[in-house]
């Protein structure tokens, strides 16, 4: 299962890389604005890097904050792209933001192994 997830996260890293450096009109566009797609693909990117790497996520944060950057500046090369502070904050605070989700929800779920009656608040003694 591990090793699913971890493709999982390496091919959601490729995708955000290729959306990330090719040209605008080879790039998907939505209703969520610049920032607001940003902000998707590297909440989604650090999610699947957390579950998949969740011993550590630490490292997982700091590695992701580099590539963010690496990103940005690779943009200075790449045709009709351009590299931003803006959106290198968004990208790793997003980035960061999926690694705490992927955390929260372990925690969550490592509760509900524990006691699966916790979610509903019922006592068990009921």
């Amino acid at each position: 299962m591990i090793v699913l997830l971890r493709l999982i996260a390496w091919l959601l890293a490729a995708a955000v890389t290729f959306a990330t450096l090719a040209p605008p009109s080879l790039r998907p566009h939505s209703s969520f604005g610049q920032n607001g797609e940003h902000a998707l693909a590297f909440i989604l990117v650090g999610f699947a890097f957390g579950v998949a790497y969740a011993q550590r996520r630490l490292a997982v944060s700091a590695i992701a904050v580099v590539m963010v950057g690496l990103l940005e500046l690779l943009q200075f090369w790449a045709p009709g792209r351009h590299a931003r502070l803006e959106d290198f904050l968004v990208d790793a605070l997003a980035a960061c933001v999926g690694i705490a989700l992927s955390a929260a929800h372990a925690w969550a779920m490592t509760r509900y192994r524990e006691n699966p009656d916790a979610i509903t608040g019922e006592d068990p003694a009921e």
